[in-house]
């Protein structure tokens, strides 16, 4: 079977910065109880999906040292589109200059791996070079006098190049799941904030990570201990500790970043993985766990075997 390998990456975030000082100026909250119940100090505000999506695609493209033009199709994942039509990926292929296929994709916070397993399945029935891109806006549907979320959101962009390849490729294993009778413990209507329900959405996260990491791992024939590194959604530090220490993975295994990016949705993933890769965290052959959960409520994991560009 056709699979692919992450040829190239890019990552993009807004240059205006919001700390938890600037928090405390415009509501009831400081740098310690923000920092103890979420681990995030900082995040970046600004800019347009379109815009942000652009960014990390053009940094993918030229560290894959590509024609634009030889690429077969863009997936984007968004829960935050800059219209409700047409998809933000038009918007973005025309900007890159693609002439492609390109759509997006709303699974929220487990939507790059969505986007990521979809477009391995593209090329599995022939397509030959993608570009996968996880972005989101979350400051554009954020109360920013609720303390509850505007803490926690932020805005941000990943992407990569993903070519074809003669074997099955760096995905061994992966699961994709939504629970629709949950979806009231975290959404947005049209043009409104986001709602959620913290702790009940603490105590679902946990329990479907954990499941699906699990999930994932089984179909490659691995365990945890084969791991060399979990890139889990960056919803929440206390998410992730407690989601690791349920799969016997330690957090100095683990990629995080939300202390300087905050909650990204579709772009947590990408952002912390790419990350751990510019910091030479990953080498071949290495094991690499992504796993998330998202509004839906969805999740998603996806087991990969690192190559190095």
């Amino acid at each position: 079977m056709t699979g692919g390998r992450i040829i190239g990456w890019g990552t993009a975030l807004p240059e205006k910065v919001l700390t938890n000082a600037d928090l405390s100026t415009m509501m009831d909250t400081n740098d310690e109880w923000i920092t103890e119940r979420t681990g995030i100090k900082r995040r970046h505000i600004g800019g347009s999906t379109a815009s942000l999506s652009v960014a990390s695609a053009r940094r993918a493209i030229a560290m894959a040292g590509i024609d634009p033009a030889s690429i077969d199709g863009l997936v984007l994942s968004t829960t935050t589109p800059d219209r409700t039509v047409p998809a933000t990926s038009a918007t973005v292929q025309n900007e890159l200059g693609l002439r492609c296929g390109a759509f997006d994709v709303n699974a929220a916070c487990s939507g790059f791996v969505y986007a990521y397993v979809v477009a391995q399945g593209l090329l599995a029935i022939g397509a030959k070079r993608l570009l996968v891109i996880g972005t989101d806006t979350l400051s554009r549907i954020t109360d920013w006098s609720d303390r509850g979320t505007a803490i926690l959101f932020a805005d941000g962009s990943g992407a990569c190049v993903v070519d074809a390849t003669p074997d099955a490729g760096q995905l061994l294993g992966w699961d994709l799941d939504a629970d629709g009778s949950l979806e009231h413990l975290l959404y947005a209507e049209v043009g409104g904030y986001i709602h959620m329900d913290g702790k009940e959405v603490f105590r679902r996260a946990v329990r479907i990570m954990v499941d699906s990491a699990k999930k994932s791992l089984a179909k490659a024939g691995l365990s945890v201990d084969d791991v060399k590194l979990c890139v889990p959604h960056q919803a929440n530090l206390r998410i992730i500790d407690a989601a690791c220490r349920n799969l016997g993975i330690p957090l100095e295994r683990t990629a995080i970043v939300l202390h300087e990016t905050g909650n990204t949705s579709s772009a947590s993933i990408p952002l912390a993985l790419f990350d751990a890769a510019d910091r030479g965290r990953l080498h071949n052959g290495d094991i690499v766990l992504l796993v998330g959960f998202g509004a839906g409520m969805t999740a998603a994991s996806a087991v990969l075997e690192w190559r190095n560009p």
